[in-house]
């Protein structure tokens, strides 16, 4: 019997997808991003090993809430395409049980063609974009963001929902242009529903002291009001570029 490996789990999310929702955290992750806050998901062996039925039985107590809010299932992570098949899986058995909706939240770090069984049972994606400067990616992730993109493009080509998000941190990826270039990017896509700016918080650094690992954004503010509000307007004005564009050619 297939188990996954869970970090954590939520009943009651409100910020993950629509709706109330029931988030489960996997545990693994590829990626090592300077402002993680959940640094303990790294590791592929950690977590706690779950059976399916036993993940579906936490969720149950909660169905009327999820159902009557509009919301449902979102797995997250750590990395959750790591464990596809697991998820596939629990997606299968929560439409077919209750006709739940059903989130991934992604760093996008796959790829579009080897996780379909996957995509084909997630009726919205939250796929977080972290940079669009490749060098800079890899640089705050240790990876380089071609995977990221490319996934953005599977999920367009295939008209699949999706949610894009964008942590902005001063000093990283705050830049005019990287941010003008992330809209021009993004208003290339089809099927984006929602762009999102997390403001970055230092609220996971205790969690970096307990592994007794060095933070590396250490002494980095979280971004003003108005730092959000600049990096909107400069997405925003890249996607209308992209739009011009997109009815020029066509």
């Amino acid at each position: 019997m297939i188990k996954g490996h869970i970090h954590s789990l939520e009943t009651f999310g409100t910020v993950d997808g629509p709706g109330i929702r029931f988030v489960l955290f996997m545990q693994g992750c590829l990626l090592k991003c300077q402002y993680c806050h959940n640094p303990d998901t790294w590791n592929l062996e950690g977590g706690k090993d779950m059976t399916l039925e036993e993940v579906l039985a936490e969720i149950e107590p909660y169905i009327h809430y999820y159902r009557s809010s509009g919301g449902g299932l979102t797995v997250s992570g750590g990395e959750a395409t790591l464990q596809a098949h697991f998820v596939a899986d629990l997606f299968r058995a929560v439409k077919d049980r209750w006709n739940l909706h059903t989130t991934l939240d992604t760093n996008g770090y796959n790829e579009g063609d080897k996780i379909k069984d996957l995509l084909d049972v997630t009726d919205l994606v939250l796929l977080d974009l972290k940079h669009i400067n490749n060098e800079k990616h890899i640089k705050l992730t240790g990876k380089p963001n071609d995977r990221m993109l490319a996934m953005a493009k599977w999920l367009s080509d295939h008209n699949r929902p999706m949610w894009i998000r964008h942590v902005l941190v001063p000093g990283i990826n705050t830049d005019e242009e990287d941010l003008l270039a992330l809209g021009r990017f993004i208003g290339g896509l089809n099927g984006v529903e929602k762009f999102e700016i997390l403001p970055y918080h230092q609220m996971g650094i205790y969690k970096w002291e307990a592994l007794k690992w060095t933070y590396p954004l250490e002494g980095v503010p979280s971004p003003t009001p108005e730092e959000v509000a600049r990096a909107y307007e400069l997405v925003e004005q890249g996607m209308k570029e992209a739009a011009a564009d997109k009815a020029v050619m066509g």
